[in-house]
Order: structure tokens, then sequence, then C-alpha cells
């Protein structure tokens, strides 16, 4: 297997649904697909093993019982479980563009970490969605008669030069890594039991400080992210940037010396 795609669940099975018929669509086949759920519920067995005969791709899920904010800790359980070379990671609320995991997977290099970007879908048009319980592709100009924020992010150019440079950070919702360098580190610390940073922020510096490059592919590797809720507070932020602070005192310290 090529590439694992690793979904970081928490109810909202609407939400996933039109997940999947996203995946369905893609343009590079040879992938699977794990849920990784921050809870037990028996609705997402169920759900996951009827759409199991819906699609070409493998398709599973793994659980743990819900007991506060513990997302990397499912995170690393669907790692020891992946079988792909390449690990593709989305949230729960962001649909891939048909050529999303193609991108991923053509443009991994050693040594780094590619960087997707996001559309932020607004609450009229995840409606529509969630009403007609189906994903097609949206034009551009429909996102722009609808409110929809960085719309700019939905357009796909094939043939746009990739820099070097590393342009802005990481985002949990979309990014990938070769499976090898993700073990590099131990994978995701599973200290942070708070939303906001974590995942993505954690995971960025502890690789970049390895000599790991931040790797865009603004207008290759593109989602759409559902409207929702804010599911987390600025205390939950502060919270784990404390947390990542103390972590990488350390590392400042190291580099001064």
């Amino acid at each position: 297997m090529k590439v694992t795609v690793i979904i970081g669940y928490y109810k909202k099975i609407n939400y996933l649904e039109l997940i999947l018929q996203g995946l369905a669509q893609q343009t590079f086949e040879d992938f699977e697909v794990i849920i990784a759920e921050d809870n037990n519920e028996l609705a997402t067995l169920e759900f996951i093993s009827t759409y199991q005969k819906k699609v070409s791709f493998p398709l599973k899920v793994v659980q743990q019982e819900d007991n506060g904010f513990r997302k990397n800790r499912i995170l690393n359980e669907a790692v020891s479980q992946s079988s792909g070379e390449t690990l593709i990671f989305f949230d729960g609320d962001c649909i891939p563009h048909k050529e999303c995991i193609k991108e991923h997977y053509i443009n991994s290099a050693e040594k780094a970490i590619l960087s997707g970007r996001r559309v932020m879908l607004s609450k009229s048009i995840t409606n529509q969605l969630l009403q007609a319980n189906s994903f097609k592709p949206i034009s551009y100009f429909k996102l722009l008669l609808s409110g929809s924020k960085h719309i700019e992010e939905s357009v796909y150019l094939p043939f746009y030069w990739i820099p070097k440079k590393k342009k802005r950070g990481l985002l949990g919702c979309n990014f990938s890594i070769q499976k090898k360098s993700l073990e590099e580190i131990n994978g995701f610390d599973e200290d942070y039991e708070k939303a906001g940073v974590g995942e993505d922020s954690d995971i960025e510096w502890r690789l970049l400080k390895l000599g790991y490059t931040i790797v865009p592919v603004k207008f290759k590797a593109i989602v759409y992210h559902l409207f929702h809720d804010s599911n987390y507070q600025e205390s939950d932020v502060q919270f784990n940037t404390i947390i990542m602070n103390k972590k990488m005192i350390p590392v400042h310290f190291a580099l001064t010396d």
C-alpha cells in the first residue's frame, strides 16, 4: 500500500460521509483509509461496516473510550495499524479535492513534511451539502458568492512551482509525511489533552529540529473545511502552548550553547 489516509474524527457522521464521498472521487487509487475516532460509538462501527461495501479502497476504524480530548493517542494507534509508505492526515471536517491524495503522494520526499491548505466553507454551503448528503465539486464562482473564506485556496494548479522555503505553518487538518519519518520522532505527543495546539505545531517543531523542511503544497493539495462552531477555547490553546514551550526549552538551550 502506497498511502494511508488517517482521519481524526469525533462524532458528526454526516460530515464523515461527505469526506468519504470526496475520497471515493480521488484520481489516485492506491490508498487505504483509517478513521481515528476519539470515541467508541457503536453508530460509527455500523456506519463504517455499511460504507465499506460502497467504496473500492480499504476502510477501517480505530476507537478508544471517550475520556476527554485524546486525539494524539488515537492518531498514534491509527499510525501503528497503517500500511502506507506515506501518511496523509485530514480532520473529520475536511473534504479532499479529487487530486489531493495524488499531490501528497507524488510530492512526498525525504526529510519533508507536506503542508496543504483549506478552503473555509460558509455555513450556507455546508448546510446545502449536508441537506443533499452529497459532495460535488464546488465552483470558484459559487464559493465567491457564498461568503466562504480563503477561496483562493480552491484553485488547483498542478504545475504550480512549489517553493523550497517554508512559507506558512503546518495545518493538522491537511498534511502528509513519510511513515518512517513520523516513527523517527515516536509519533504524536500524547501529553496534549486539549484542542487547538498539539498534533500540528508540536510535530512541526520536533521535525524541524531534526533538519526536516515544511514543503507547502498550496494550489495542489486542497481540502474544503465544513463549517461548524469552534470546538475549543482560547484557554485551551494557551494551556497547550505552555506545555509545548516547556518541551522546547532544552532545544533552545542546545541551540545557544
